[in-house]
Parts: C-alpha cells; sequence; structure tokens
C-alpha cells in the first residue's frame, strides 16, 4: 500500500494530523532542531513546536497536506494564522523569558507516493 493511502486510512483528521506532526517532530530533530515544548496552549492559541535552532528559539507551525487540491502546505499559514501564532509566542514569551533571537518558521509536508516530502522554511513570517 502506497503512503497516501496508508495514512488516509488512519480514523480521524485529528488522529492524521497527530500523526503527520510527530513524523514533522522526528524530521526536525533529525535535522539538529532541539524541541523545547510542542503543543503550547495559549489564550491566543496553540504553538505546535518551540525549539532551538542553534542558539535561535524558533516558533514552528507545522503544515500538512496528503493531497494538493488546496495547493500546497506551504501555503496554508495565512496572514490570520500568523497574527494567531505571533500572539501565541508573545505569551510564551512571557512565561518563558527569551534574550536571544527568535523566529517563526513553517514545516511544510506534502504526501508523495513515497512519503513526505519536507519543506523547513526558516523565518516564514516576521513578527518577533
Amino acid at each position: 500500500m502506497n503512503a497516501v493511502r496508508h495514512f488516509r486510512r488512519q480514523k480521524s483528521t485529528h488522529a492524521r494530523g497527530r500523526s503527520a506532526e510527530a513524523d514533522g517532530v522526528l524530521w526536525l530533530e533529525q535535522q539538529g532542531f532541539r524541541v523545547v515544548a510542542r503543543n503550547v496552549r495559549t489564550k491566543a492559541g496553540e504553538l505546535d513546536v518551540v525549539g532551538l535552532d542553534g542558539d535561535t528559539l524558533a516558533f514552528v507551525e507545522i503544515k500538512a497536506r496528503s493531497t494538493s487540491h488546496f495547493g500546497p502546505a506551504s501555503c496554508a499559514v495565512p496572514p490570520t494564522k500568523q497574527r494567531r501564532i505571533a500572539r501565541a509566542a508573545a505569551l510564551y514569551l512571557t512565561r518563558h523569558p527569551n534574550t536571544g533571537p527568535c523566529r517563526f518558521d513553517v514545516l511544510a509536508m506534502d504526501m508523495s507516493e513515497d512519503g513526505w516530502v519536507y519543506r523547513w522554511i526558516r523565518d516564514a513570517f516576521d513578527a518577533c
């Protein structure tokens, strides 16, 4: 069975999202990214992944698409979502002060017949 069919056979959209996010986190770690926190909930919204890329604190939004019907995953973080992530990051930083640089990244994951194709977009949008 190819990767697309296997991924789509999971029971719910929520389960598929959790599975894709776990795959994304594992891939980031394989690239040398150090995860500090996952699924951080704030009044402003949720942060998928908070971690360190070198000495830079990165807030990473993971977007996965199993089909290209709605465009690539990299286009799935519109300005409204960016603002929500920025507000959530600001709240995170009030509880966990950071003196180093920070940035907002997107990990775009598009499904191919062979599995995920990853695209790590560093500094995807500016709000720090």
